[in-house]
């Protein structure tokens, strides 16, 4: 049997998972009478509700006598770890394109990975049967986006086609007959390259983690060269050199939705093993007899740090199951093994530990998962990580696209000044405007929420890591102070009224508080101690005008991330799985000033 392994590259909502869904109707993997699932490979929680892919997943459809593994890759630039790594898997990229949109800057990201590692990309223009599709001019712009990527001759002669994915439909040019995706799949199958067949030692190069909880943790990958049976003795390479002879007890293929056991694996195949102990993302699966290991998988320095700790607050194991800071240290370690980009240190303090990641998105999903699963911590303000080049301190520039009607522009380009973001492009179409920054990732922080709520949710806005640049001065961070509960107990509506002219709260009357937590945004810089608790004073006389009506504003809810780009200095985030909460890292009033003043000291 032939095999093509193809990584499908996509901008979110461009129709990947309908598309994929489509091809597994169309090979049959769902049996007579067997219920259709719907986006099957947005498979996690998350994803599904998030609407992107986060973690790659693998699975193979059978297309004549070819199995072909299809290999879908995360589209955001924080999972670039999780991209780096399943390239090296694929001899091709599907490359899907809205016909609308054209090319956008996340698909950008994954495409010149792919580019960089000579995979064969096969487009298809998707949505074609879209209100004001322009397929041709989309054809011109991918062409355009491959010059512009640096794509070698044989890549610029790339094979398309048109397909409606939601219809289950592909056509070579667009008057062809609309049948089914035959078109699409008889393009992969000739034009992708089958895998080169290397003779010689078993060399396979681990690029994916799964666990089960009978057989502990599977190594999957993709053989480079020879073979591997199952019960073979084999020498694992790790990525600092070590050797450990190990033994490849089962193993598995890929085989539409699920897996297959098989006895022997082929080069070019990619396959699951299980047996192997203490087996990592990135290391080398050799022959026992002449182990040699490959080139390690490049993977993209991580450009934020966060701290993150266990809880302490008054409300601390109320709703968690696992609260102490050895089950958050074991935790963020099992994420670290799993996830490349992922960087996990232990610090001089034994409850504080520093994880350094992509970006805000790609640390607030380990901390979503984290709390789904019952723990409890707190985490402090992101920090960017600095490098120093030729002796002066550097620090990471990203590329921000930005897409807003026309008449906000304005707003956006005056305020990513004041974030030190440099306008590099600006074009119009459709009444509205694309623009292109250069700006510090110190300056992306609480970008996002601060310009959804100015262009009222119209703005659709993405960024990747551009390079390292020599420190573009001070930002000014948030300008506005914290309001601040001064005791514990239940948020009383009469207080909270008579409170609403100092700023925005984000807690409801009725809720319960504790000491040092913060309820609200203050409208001047300093932090306001407020007393929520204050009840109305009940006397036995009454008077028309005594009696005010209350009327309270809705609180203000923030997501996760929205809460981590709010966080000053001194605050802390405390994640449990039912709430996210802010609070002053130091709870007493008293003690928060005696460390100001001390603070004040030592600066001076």
């Amino acid at each position: 049997m032939q095999i093509r392994n193809v990584a499908i590259i996509a901008h979110v909502d461009h129709g990947k998972t309908t598309l994929v869904d489509q091809i597994l109707r169309q090979c049959h993997v769902f049996r007579k009478g067997q219920e259709v699932q719907e986006r099957v490979m947005d498979s996690g929680d998350l994803e599904r509700e998030r609407g992107i892919t986060i973690t790659s997943k693998n699975f193979a459809v059978t297309y004549h006598d070819t199995r072909i593994n299809l290999i879908d890759t995360p589209g955001h630039a924080d999972f670039g770890g999780e991209v780096e790594r399943v390239l090296k898997m694929a001899d091709g990229v599907l490359l899907l394109v809205d016909a609308f949109e054209g090319p956008m800057p996340q698909t950008r990201f994954v495409l010149q990975k792919a580019m960089q590692l000579n995979l064969k990309p096969v487009v298809v223009i998707n949505k074609v049967d879209r209100k004001g599709a322009r397929p041709d001019e989309v054809l011109d712009e991918i062409f355009n986006l491959f010059v512009e990527l640096e794509a070698s001759d044989e890549q610029l002669d790339f094979r398309g086609v048109y397909a409606a994915g939601r219809d289950g439909w592909a056509v070579g040019e667009l008057d062809d007959e609309r049948k089914d995706l035959g078109p699409l799949l008889d393009m992969i199958v000739q034009h992708v390259p089958a895998p080169e067949m290397q003779e010689g030692p078993l060399q396979m190069l681990i690029a994916a983690m799964d666990h089960s909880d009978y057989v502990g943790r599977i190594g999957i990958g993709r053989i480079v060269r020879g073979s591997l049976l199952a019960k073979q003795p084999v020498v694992l390479i790790k990525r600092d050199g070590t050797r450990v002879k190990t033994t490849a007890r089962r193993l598995y293929v890929f085989d539409n939705l699920g897996r297959s056991e098989v006895q022997s694996v082929g080069c070019g195949d990619i396959c699951a093993v299980v047996g192997l102990e203490n087996v990592d993302i990135g290391d080398t699966l050799a022959d026992a007899e002449a182990p040699e290991p490959l080139p390690i998988i490049a993977v993209d320095d991580p450009t934020l740090t966060m701290s993150f700790f266990p809880n302490d607050s008054p409300f601390y194991g109320q709703e968690g199951k696992y609260v102490t800071s050895r089950q958050v240290r074991d935790r963020l370690m099992r994420a670290a093994e799993r996830d490349v980009a992922l960087r996990v240190e232990d610090t001089a303090s034994a409850d504080t530990f520093k994880v350094s990641g992509r970006g805000i998105l790609h640390l607030s999903i380990l901390m979503e998962n984290m709390r789904r699963e019952g723990f409890e911590f707190m985490v402090g303000q992101p920090q960017v990580i600095y490098k120093e080049i030729n002796g002066k301190k550097a620090e990471p520039v990203e590329i921000l696209n930005v897409d807003v009607p026309a008449d906000l522009a304005g707003t956006v380009i005056e305020y990513a000044a004041t974030r030190k973001g440099e306008m590099m492009d600006m074009q119009q179409k459709e009444g509205r405007t694309q623009l292109v920054f250069h700006i510090p990732s110190r300056g992306l922080i609480g970008f996002r929420s601060k310009m959804l709520r100015a262009t009222a949710g119209e703005i659709v806005m993405h960024h990747r890591f551009h390079q390292y640049e020599y420190f573009k001065g001070s930002i000014p961070e948030r300008t506005s102070g914290s309001i601040i509960s001064m005791a514990a107990g239940k948020a009383i509506a009469f207080a909270l009224d008579g409170l609403q002219d100092r700023g925005v709260f984000f807690i409801e009357p009725g809720e319960n508080l504790y000491t040092g937590q913060i309820i609200g945004e203050y409208t001047k810089e300093d932090d306001l101690v407020v007393n929520a608790q204050k009840a109305k004073q009940l006397s036995n006389m009454r008077a028309s005008g005594s009696d005010r009506k209350m009327k309270i504003a809705p609180a203000l809810k923030m997501s996760l991330e929205e809460a981590l780009e709010y966080l000053n200095r001194d605050e802390y985030v405390e994640i449990t799985p039912q709430s996210i909460r802010l609070r002053k890292s130091i709870l007493d009033e008293n003690q928060r000033k005696k460390a100001a003043k001390q603070a004040r000291l030592t600066e001076d």
